[in-house]
């Protein structure tokens, strides 16, 4: 009977313990997820940019750079924005071959996309 009883108990402890084992399949705010979200949303909103768009109206439509450049060519300022659209890695880090940069020179949208960043 106590050996029973042990047993019983051990099963009751055991089943206890592992209850809290779960693994979740949904579609929870995962990390591949999360940047998924970011990519699609980013791909969006480059549709909505227009050349001569102030640095400003940029960070309002597209939120925060991945990345950022800034410097001097020829006395104009330029001013480049990457922003995360495609994953190349599924390292979980964002590299500029991820990213599409946006390129302002004089607080002005000159262009975004490789050619335009090679341009300049």
């Amino acid at each position: 009977m106590k050996t029973r009883l042990i047993g019983l108990v051990f099963v009751g402890v055991a089943s206890l313990g592992l209850s809290g084992c779960v693994i979740n399949l949904g579609e929870g705010d995962s990390d591949w997820n999360h940047w998924e979200k970011s990519q699609s949303a980013n791909r969006d909103n480059l549709t909505k940019l227009n050349l001569g768009m102030s640095q400003d109206q940029v960070k309002v439509l597209m939120g925060d750079a991945d990345f950022y450049e800034a410097y001097m060519k020829n006395d104009k300022e330029v001013h480049v924005l990457f922003y995360r659209t495609q994953r190349t890695k599924g390292d979980g880090k964002t590299t500029k071959d991820e990213c599409t940069p946006v390129v302002i020179s004089n607080n002005a949208v000159v262009g975004w996309g490789e050619k335009a960043y090679l341009s300049i």
